[in-house]
């Protein structure tokens, strides 16, 4: 049983995807517009924007800095005034640096915190009165499988995506009895500029095209959890589930072998 409303058709659909400059939230992009859906597009970089507007004339490029609410609140405003509504907010963006405990830097694990998760906070406080004043709307938040547990070399990047994981549960707990949609997007690994910084072994990775097909399907089929590939992400939920002595020694054999 669908825990969001379906979406049948999404001709129409007027979809904002924040980190839309490269990596999944463009290839997510794209698909949106092949489908008919009116899309608005935003990253910090302004080129990219320009260069998909290109391609998709009925789509709006809104440069913006996520850590910045009026940047976000001059965006939507320029938004409703194309659109007069918004259907979905999508956030993408995201900051990644792989890191140990013995190169832990509070400064820049508080940077990716407030990119991650505070940029998504702002960008739901931004849009979220309005698609509650009209009884529908959605909202999906990109967080991670490196937010199910800790993970090796992910002391900065998971903790940000635990806490969008948990944001979302809680969200659909409120949203859903007033007829709003919530979905959590946890991919594994997908071929972006982000992960083209480790310097391991990436099982199941994927490229951005199939990560956007697949959270098209899932927010299609009004899933809270989307999460791909299946085949790593399967793995990933069991050894979450396991005890931690068998969890840990399980995980720390990963990373020797990395």
């Amino acid at each position: 049983m669908s825990m969001n409303p379906q979406v049948k058709d999404w001709r129409g659909q007027r979809v904002w995807i924040i980190g839309a400059s490269s990596g999944i939230g463009l290839a997510l992009a794209q698909k949106m517009g092949d489908l008919g859906a009116l899309v608005a597009v935003s990253a910090r970089k302004q080129q990219p924007l320009t260069e998909f507007c290109q391609q998709y004339p009925h789509c709006l490029a809104l440069p913006l800095d996520v850590n910045h609410a009026e940047q976000w609140q001059n965006s939507y405003q320029t938004l409703k005034n194309q659109w007069q509504s918004l259907d979905w907010l999508i956030v993408c963006a995201a900051d990644y640096q792989p890191m140990h405990a013995w190169e832990l830097s509070a400064s820049r694990m508080s940077q990716m915190m407030a990119t991650n998760y505070g940029g998504a906070l702002i960008g739901i406080e931004t849009v979220l009165p309005d698609m509650l004043a009209h009884g529908k709307g959605g909202l999906a938040m990109t967080a991670s499988v490196a937010g199910y547990m800790g993970l090796p070399k992910s002391l900065s990047y998971g903790p940000t995506k635990a806490a969008l994981i948990n944001l979302c549960e809680s969200l659909y707990l409120d949203l859903h009895p007033k007829g709003l949609s919530v979905s959590v997007i946890n991919p594994g690994f997908v071929e972006t500029p982000l992960t083209a910084q480790n310097d391991f072994k990436m099982p199941a990775i994927i490229s951005p095209q199939q990560a956007a097909e697949a959270i098209v399907a899932g927010l299609s089929a009004g899933d809270f959890e989307i999460d791909f590939p299946k085949r790593f992400t399967t793995w990933m939920k069991l050894i979450k589930r396991l005890p931690y002595r068998l969890k840990m020694t399980l995980l720390a054999q990963i990373e020797e072998k990395s």
